[in-house]
């Protein structure tokens, strides 16, 4: 008997499981490359302009340096269609581009101060997260690619891992290391600077070991095209923004003046108010032009993605899903550094141990058993397990902000040193504080694997990188988008009325759930069978 060969390769193909424990290894060190930049651009930014002393509202309106990652399906079409090197597959050689690339910007925006370059620190976040976001547009489509239908929950899991050991070491380890008192006395830029040397490592490690996959099908649509149409798009987006700053800025104050001529809100806040309103008569006006724009164009890559998605049963509410499944939860971790930081006053070390540490450990625990819960409960109910889980964690912290830190006692953290985190002395740790972060870190951590389970399974193979890139730009909404609102509804509410409105967000995603439970469950995969579309 002749040992099978790998058609593409011509060598022979390694053992079943061998091959499998291959593959989740490779996911498991792509997501942890993609939750690197993730953190870099949301909360651990949030926590070095909580240090340099930024308010609230600045901080809430910066998380829009995310913007990229809600627009990356745009783009995405680019790496479908083109292959930068032909020898290394589709997917490779733009993996490598765009992790080289984040490590020099990671750089710079190190030698960049906040307060004294304001703008140039918001726009060096914002072409990092543009190319973060094409990273995630790439190891998204190929994991989805590298996965068989079968080792897709316990693969979504093993991302989920890889990501939250990332933000471990990005979001938390880091917090320590900046503290002065307890930690190591790290500068921002320092870890900055650290965080672009594992970018460069990344890219080693996606130029050297990441398998081949099989061959695609030959690009059907007119590179010319394809190029003149993202072209168009980007004009459309920058006409776009041209048009919120010079007319509908002003509108929103028009609209909101009455409003706020009442009110007793701060001058600051009332500008807040505008420029969210404006933000959002924006995207009204950018999202349609765009989409005229790639049709005049005929960006026959981006249209034949958008409409083999839409061709699938029920593929509007399953959007409309994405958005929502997620939103209580990222409303409620919008400022979530800046809350335990600035509101409660616990210390960077204490916020680096329990939130960030422990919490992002708990994450990854819940992560792996909701893979494993996964293989008994089938996805569609995962999804309602895991989300009714989720959003009774956003009452723990409406708790945590009524009842005050202390409210628990605390418990106290030894010293140590683990070479690349340590506590020069012993640090206390709220009871209350642990206690919540217990129980909202597990739950979205087994929401996040059905989560990400859900989405590549309304992939189709042709077009993964367009179609999971639009999945996962709707479902980045709530991170990005929430971040404006939630800045100014906690200064202007409070935070204990702020997380009962993230409990309050969280349930019309469970409703729709309930009423798409027949498709959802026909995505579910019989064991040994793959679905009819991949």
């Amino acid at each position: 008997m002749t040992t099978p060969l790998d058609p593409h390769l011509r060598r022979p193909l390694p053992h079943p499981r061998l091959a499998a424990s291959y593959r989740l290894f490779v996911t498991a060190v792509l997501g942890f490359a993609s939750g690197l930049p993730l953190a870099l651009t949301g909360q651990a930014m949030q926590a070095w302009l909580s240090i340099e002393g930024l308010d609230i509202a600045t901080i809430g309106f910066l998380s829009l340096v995310g913007l990229p990652y809600t627009f990356k399906f745009l783009w995405a079409p680019l790496m479908d269609r083109f292959e930068l090197w032909p020898r290394w597959g589709r997917r490779r050689g733009w993996l490598v581009l765009t992790q080289l690339v984040l490590a020099g910007l990671l750089w710079l925006l190190a030698a960049t101060p906040p307060k004294g370059a304001l703008q140039l620190f918001a726009l060096l976040g914002v072409v990092i997260a543009f190319v973060s976001a094409s990273q995630d547009v790439v190891i998204d489509a190929f994991t989805t690619d590298l996965l068989p239908p079968a080792e897709r929950g316990l693969g979504s899991s093993l991302k989920v891992m890889g990501y939250r050991l990332a933000m471990i070491l990005s979001g938390g380890i880091a917090l320590i290391w900046t503290d002065a008192v307890t930690g190591s006395g790290w500068t921002w830029p320092e870890v900055y600077r650290l965080m672009a040397v594992l970018m460069v490592g990344a890219a080693v490690f996606s130029a050297l070991v990441l398998p081949r996959l099989p061959l695609p099908e030959a690009p059907t649509s007119v590179a010319r095209n394809d190029l003149i149409g993202f072209v168009a798009v980007m004009l459309a987006a920058a006409t776009g923004y041209l048009v919120t700053l010079h007319l509908l800025t002003p509108l929103a104050g028009l609209l909101l003046a009455p409003w706020l001529e009442g009110s007793t809100l701060s001058a600051a806040l009332k500008t807040r108010w505008v420029d969210l309103l404006a933000l959002l008569l924006g995207i009204a006006f950018t999202l349609p032009l765009a989409g005229w724009a790639a049709r005049r164009a005929r960006f026959d890559t981006l249209i034949g993605g958008l409409r083999g998605y839409f061709s699938q049963r029920g593929a509007a509410a399953f959007l409309l899903f994405i958005v929502l499944y997620k939103l209580g939860d990222a409303f409620a971790g919008a400022l979530m550094t800046p809350f335990l930081l600035k509101a409660m006053a616990f210390s960077s070390a204490e916020v680096g141990v329990v939130n960030k540490v422990i919490g992002l450990w708990l994450t990854i625990g819940g992560a792996l058993l909701g893979g494993l819960l996964m293989l008994k409960l089938g996805l569609w109910r995962a999804l309602m397990v895991f989300g009714v889980l989720q959003a009774a964690s956003n009452l723990g912290f409406w708790w945590l902000a009524a009842q005050g830190k202390g409210s628990l006692g605390a418990l106290t953290m030894p010293a140590f040193d683990f070479w690349i985190v340590s506590l020069s002395q012993p640090t206390e740790v709220d009871g209350a504080l642990l206690m919540v972060v217990t129980f909202e870190n597990l739950s979205g951590g087994m929401g996040t694997a059905a989560f990400l389970a859900f989405l590549m399974s309304l992939t189709q193979q042709r077009f993964t990188a367009t179609q999971f890139a639009l999945l996962s730009a709707f479902a980045s909404v709530g991170r990005v988008w929430v971040g404006p609102l939630a800045g100014v509804l906690a200064e202007s509410i409070g935070w204990p009325s702020f997380f009962i409105v993230s409990t309050v967000l969280a349930l019309p995603a469970l409703w729709m759930l309930w009423a798409l439970r027949l498709p959802v469950r026909a995505l579910e995969v019989v064991p040994g069978q793959a679905p009819a579309d991949d």
